[in-house]
């Protein structure tokens, strides 16, 4: 059999094809797909559910001219490979590669640089308007899944799209699945709509008898509109997209291409705000995904035959080791009650969900409300803690400075994927949340080192009278012994955990063992080199900054974060405000820039996070001999 992928070079080539063919197209599509993500790793199964939703777009819709934007971009590799990066696909999520996401730099038909979800809908009614402002009569179309449609951020532009009545196609992807599946009002609701055939075939009958009315048809028609109102509210309770101001076409078979086709082609000739409902399944034509698209979402290489990593695990991650230290304290606290924003498996909450039911909340994607629902429960004595991924979490900035910080309420924020993340690239990595946390009064930020030190910090965090936050990284636990009482961390107290003379280097969490790695390198080379885990990020422990400061005279910052607003520029702050002078000081952190994708080693290294780095600044540094001011350099 001829095979159809090696002549799509271009939306375009896909005008040529019969449904037929588009469906053996497809097949050749996913089989791509299985083979490059199995070597790279990437998102798995919501790719497998979208290639025929995705061929039939382009085959429909003229890109780049109409445009289609994709939310989050979980659902993008078919979109690459149509659209001119068939033959660099192998290099997915690799350094100098595609990216696994969107990217403006990679293709005209990429529309925005995105990762986060919920977005899609005001980026495309932001083109359809700058459209109409140029007085072109494009297509813009945004694909959003039904996870997506939780977060509020959806419905806004859906209440700005039908009150304007827009130029604008709405698709929804819904495979009842976010990365775990779906909960809240809004799921059922899609739910009840899935479930109404009823609606579905009266509204066919209907269509039918009106058009083979000759002459008074028309005038029927109109009248039946009320009907049709009336029959949907009776059967789908409501219709809340037609409520809005859409025309609402759905829902449908996403794996149909003759169905899809033929929706597609009659929404274009439409006008005004029109959502179109599709049905798919996530990880379709791969049987291990399709039996566990939670833990093949989003995947690291592994084998096609069972789908299984190729990297065993040598030790638990720091999101397991958390869920295990907060069901421990959860068992022994009754006021404990946790939150997560649609990723209770992605952050370690699944066993206390599954102990703590009645004391566990999965609020969709919507971290803005997981942040205020905290809020709400601590104003009432509950100690709630929100565990939320670090690039997520500054979605919610507003509501802990204003609805948890403002009012001093004892919440634990649990920042999980803080640092470098990897494959996913800039709109995952959590290198910022030290420097947009760090200004708002009332928190405590704290880093743990090891998977002993988090729980004692998780446990300090839940006998503290305000708000905490807890970072760590994505990686495997350091492998050291956790007791099994936890202990509170004196408050705002660092610790020397190698001492010295000559140089100091300071650091917290996942950088430490890089510190520690860094000194015992310098000390092959007669410099004596005392290590600082400084563990609270706020408040610093000024005392122990100061003296060390004094006695070593130089000092490198070590952190997993932008050095804008970070560890180095607090630590700097101190030594500003005692006036301590005549200090050299170097900040070794994350650059002013947007980290690619990449193995986190790699990028670390890029960055200068790694022992040899670190010694080599230190060389540099000790070699020369003059000093400078601190609060001159500020």
């Amino acid at each position: 059999m001829k095979h159809l992928l090696p002549g799509v070079n271009d939306p375009k080539d896909l005008k040529a094809l019969s449904p037929a063919e588009l469906e053996e197209l497809s097949s050749e599509i996913r089989r791509t797909i299985i083979e490059v993500v199995s070597n790279t790793g990437g998102h798995l199964g919501s790719n497998l559910g979208v290639v025929e939703l995705t061929v039939a777009l382009h085959r429909i819709f003229n890109s780049p001219d109409d445009k289609i934007v994709w939310d989050v971009g979980h659902q993008c590799y078919t979109h690459k490979i149509l659209t001119g990066r068939k033959n660099s696909f192998h290099t997915l999520r690799q350094p100098g590669g595609i990216c696994g996401f969107p990217r403006r730099e990679e293709s005209p038909h990429d529309h925005f640089n995105t990762g986060h979800t919920s977005t899609s809908i005001s980026m495309a009614l932001g083109l359809s308007k700058a459209g109409e402002l140029c007085g072109n009569n494009n297509q813009y179309i945004a694909v959003i899944g039904d996870g997506a449609m939780t977060g509020g951020m959806a419905f806004e532009a859906l209440n700005h799209a039908g009150h304007i009545g827009a130029n604008i196609i709405i698709v929804l992807n819904d495979n009842t699945m976010s990365i775990s599946p779906n909960v809240g009002a809004m799921s059922r609701y899609l739910n009840q709509m899935r479930m109404a055939p009823t609606y579905k075939k009266l509204r066919e009958d209907i269509d039918g008898i009106i058009a083979r009315i000759p002459a008074i048809g028309p005038t029927m028609w109109l009248t039946t509109q009320k009907l049709e109102k009336s029959i949907k509210q009776l059967l789908v309770h409501g219709m809340l997209f037609e409520m809005l101001g859409f025309t609402y076409l759905g829902p449908f078979d996403g794996h149909n291409i003759p169905l899809l086709l033929e929706t597609f082609e009659k929404a274009k000739t439409m006008k005004g705000p029109r959502f179109i409902h599709v049905l798919t399944k996530k990880g379709k034509g791969y049987i291990p995904a399709e039996q566990d698209a939670t833990c093949l979402h989003g995947t690291s290489p592994f084998h096609i035959e069972t789908g299984k990593p190729r990297k065993k695990k040598v030790r638990i991650t720091y999101s397991e080791s958390f869920g295990k230290s907060l069901v421990k304290m959860a068992e022994k606290d009754s006021s404990i009650v946790a939150i997560t924003a649609a990723m209770p498996d992605g952050t370690g909450l699944s066993d206390f969900a599954r102990k703590f039911p009645c004391r566990f909340f999965d609020v969709g994607i919507a971290e803005q409300h997981a942040v205020s629902l905290a809020s709400g429960l601590a104003a009432k004595g509950a100690r709630p803690v929100v565990a939320i991924y670090s690039t997520f979490l500054q979605r919610a900035f507003d509501q802990i400075l204003l609805d948890v910080c403002l009012s001093n309420l004892p919440v634990t924020f649990c920042l999980d994927r803080a640092g470098l993340v990897g494959d996913d690239g800039p709109t995952h990595h959590g290198v910022f949340d030290i420097s947009y946390l760090r200004c708002i009064p009332n928190l405590t930020i704290m880093s743990p080192k090891d998977e002993d030190e988090m729980q004692d910090m998780l446990y300090t965090a839940l006998k503290h009278n305000g708000p905490c936050a807890i970072r760590y990284p994505r990686s495997e636990v350091m492998g050291v012994p956790v007791k099994k009482t936890p202990g509170a961390i004196p408050y705002g107290k660092g610790e020397i955990l190698k001492d010295g003379h000559s140089l100091v280097i300071m650091a917290a969490g996942n950088m430490v063992r890089t510190a520690l790695d860094a000194a015992v390198m310098l000390e092959k080379e007669d410099i004596s080199t005392r290590v600082i885990n400084l563990r609270f990020i706020k408040p610093l422990d000024e005392e122990l900054i100061i003296n060390s400061a004094i006695e070593c005279k130089h000092i490198i910052t070590v952190e997993d974060n932008a050095l804008a607003g970070g560890l180095g520029s607090a630590v700097m702050e101190v030594l500003e405000k005692n006036e301590i002078d005549n200090i050299k000081l170097c900040r070794t952190g994350i650059p002013d820039s947007f980290i690619d994708a990449g193995s986190t080693k790699v990028l670390y290294e890029k960055c200068g996070l790694y022992p040899a780095g670190i010694v080599n600044k230190a060389r540099k540094m000790l070699s020369q001999e003059i000093s400078f001011s601190v609060r001159e350099r500020i």
